[in-house]
């Protein structure tokens, strides 16, 4: 991987965007991160591609979204087996997600997708995989514009 640390690029990550949580059920995480953060979920979707229902929570400029499996083999069903809840991905806003995966390619990182392929609360996402970000799951996102 270069070291890029110190050098100026027009590129970058612009902020979190969210925090990805693994929960076992919705409606009971739903209640107690209201309670929490004192505002109800914004927004519940379904992703089939990924196997997954979510709900997302604004907190000031970043969300936090729950997710939870809705089969048993979706990457969420398989981190609960062996992770149980918690925190499950973070995620960054980019402006062109495949100028950055390009660019991250270029670094060195492992791509779980090579491609950006469409999510929820209308993002194109990308994920790198925990071998390359020190254990960590990162997911990029980029709003789709109509």
């Amino acid at each position: 991987m270069r070291s890029g640390f110190f050098l100026l690029n027009t590129l970058e990550m612009k902020k979190i965007e969210h925090l990805g949580i693994a929960v076992k059920d919705l409606k009971k995480s739903n209640e107690i991160f209201s309670k929490l953060l004192n505002t109800a979920p914004y927004k519940e979707e379904a992703v089939e591609s990924e196997g997954v229902t979510t709900s997302f929570f604004q907190v000031g400029d970043s969300k936090i979204e729950l997710l939870q499996a809705t089969r048993s083999d979706s990457p969420i069903a398989k981190f609960i087996e062996k992770k149980g809840e918690g925190i499950h991905h973070v995620a960054f806003n980019v402006e062109d997600i495949e100028k950055e995966i390009e660019r991250l390619q270029e670094e060195g990182f492992e791509l779980i997708h090579k491609q950006a392929k469409p999510g929820a609360d209308n993002m194109l996402i990308a994920f790198l995989h925990p071998k390359s970000t020190n254990g960590m799951l990162v997911e990029i996102c980029q709003q789709i514009v109509d």
